[in-house]
Formats: structure tokens, C-alpha cells, sequence
């Protein structure tokens, strides 16, 4: 079943995305279309390791994040989505200024949706890819969710 994706609906999702823990991360949705959703973060010493890459962390978090508001869009409002699994690849270290994470459904479904995210890393040269996600996630009735 599909779901008209508003522009209501739209900011909504953009707004929510950055929440919590990614508020604190500093990643911002730039981008929300039907099963797709773009994400930002601007790179600062915090999201950096030892050896002053981009933390492998940061970038995972990132591509489930983002992975799961791909799914997000393509659900009912009264239920919301929980990632099952994802498997990340990374590709090569990050250590530009921003990080770019796009992300799109591959297998929508009612209650499982399959994402896959892939990680950009911003460098002077251009855009270089880092990471990849494959995600799986469920879409979960409010009514259902227990704290």
C-alpha cells in the first residue's frame, strides 16, 4: 500500500529526523522524497578518531539513520520504524569536512523494508564514497511500541 508523501509530510520527516542522539551527532536531512532521504553533517574534531579520520561510528550511525527515514516516508503516520539488521562496508577512510549520506528502499514492504545507504565523503577533489549500508527495517504500529 502506498502513501502520498505531502509536503507536510515531507517537513515533517526533515524536521524529525535530526532528534536526540543525531541532534547531538549534528546530521541534518537535506533532501526527502518518496523511499528516498539525503542527509548532511558538517565534520568537526568531535566526530574524528585518534589518527583523525571520520570515526567509523559517525558514518554507520549516519547510513542507519538515514537508511531508516528512507523507510519512513513510505509508511503510515501511526507507525514508525526500527531497524531489524544492517551491514556496513567500508569502503576507505573519511576524513573530509562534511559527510553526505543518501539513502533509498530497495524492497518496500507492509512490515519489513529492505534500504540500502551509501556514505560520501566531502573532499576538495569531490565526492567520494566511504561506506555502504544494507539495511533491514520494520515498519511497527505506535500502538505496539513499548518503552
Amino acid at each position: 500500500m502506498a502513501f502520498e508523501l505531502t509536503s507536510e509530510r515531507k517537513e515533517f520527516l526533515k524536521s524529525n529526523y535530526s532528534y536526540g542522539f543525531i541532534t547531538f551527532c549534528g546530521f541534518e536531512a537535506v533532501n526527502v522524497a518518496p523511499g528516498q532521504l539525503e542527509s548532511r553533517v558538517t565534520i568537526g574534531e568531535n566526530h574524528r578518531q585518534q589518527d583523525g579520520f571520520i570515526h567509523a561510528g559517525v558514518m554507520a550511525t549516519m547510513a542507519d539513520h538515514t537508511a531508516g527515514y528512507a523507510a519512513y516516508t513510505l509508511i503510515p503516520e501511526d507507525h514508525r520504524i526500527l531497524t531489524v539488521e544492517f551491514k556496513i562496508n567500508f569502503l576507505r577512510p573519511a576524513y573530509g569536512q562534511a559527510l553526505v549520506c543518501r539513502a533509498q528502499v530497495i524492497k518496500p514492504g507492509r512490515k519489513i523494508l529492505i534500504c540500502e545507504a551509501a556514505v560520501y565523503d566531502q573532499r576538495p577533489e569531490g565526492e567520494v564514497m566511504t561506506a555502504k549500508v544494507l539495511a533491514t527495517m520494520a515498519a511497527v504500529p505506535v500502538k505496539d511500541l513499548r518503552r
